[in-house]
């Protein structure tokens, strides 16, 4: 909304708007580019012309989506799965992604993947097994394995750490 807001500010016509991406008719001027890139700075956005940069940000669109919103388990390889969605051959993407994020797309999808256990962690309303089952792991003893791998601690010792941690609403 906040994007949309700055592009109507500035007169530009909009074809559409998704997340991370922008698609306007025609080109804006110097002045109306300009203006664009200071209000969206002041939000704390940025426009990213670079066809690279513009692609590494969709792969981590996509990845975080698949991750974090869509309930999905992957039943195939990420590098398939990835290849298909983006239209692109998975090997140049690896390289692409590994060139200018120094880490790989694998690695990038595990972290997201040990970032939504903390949060299902943290939640308390699942088991350890049925997150595991939830975010497609074999087993909970694997993702365990993978969560202390990443963390330094075991999911039980993160949750323990999360609780102390944690105020009442009447400590507040």
């Amino acid at each position: 909304m906040a994007v949309r807001t700055e592009l109507e500010a500035i007169k530009a016509s909009i074809k559409s708007i998704e997340l991370g991406e922008v698609n306007i008719e025609g080109d804006l001027s110097v002045s109306q580019l300009h203006q664009l890139k200071e209000s969206l700075t002041r939000l704390g956005f940025e426009i990213i012309n670079d066809k690279r940069i513009r692609l590494i940000e969709q792969i981590k669109n996509e990845i975080i989506a698949l991750v974090h919103h869509s309930g999905e388990v992957l039943n195939q390889n990420l590098s398939f799965w990835l290849a298909e969605k983006m239209h692109y051959d998975y090997t140049y993407l690896s390289n692409l992604f590994s060139d200018v994020e120094g880490t790989t797309i694998e690695k990038y999808y595990i972290a997201q993947r040990i970032e939504k256990v903390k949060e299902l962690l943290v939640y308390d309303e699942m088991s350890l097994s049925e997150i595991a089952d939830k975010m497609g792991y074999s087993s909970a003893a694997y993702l365990s394995s993978q969560f202390k791998k990443i963390t330094g601690f075991t999911p039980t010792h993160y949750k323990s750490i999360k609780e102390t941690k944690r105020k009442k609403i009447d400590e507040l």
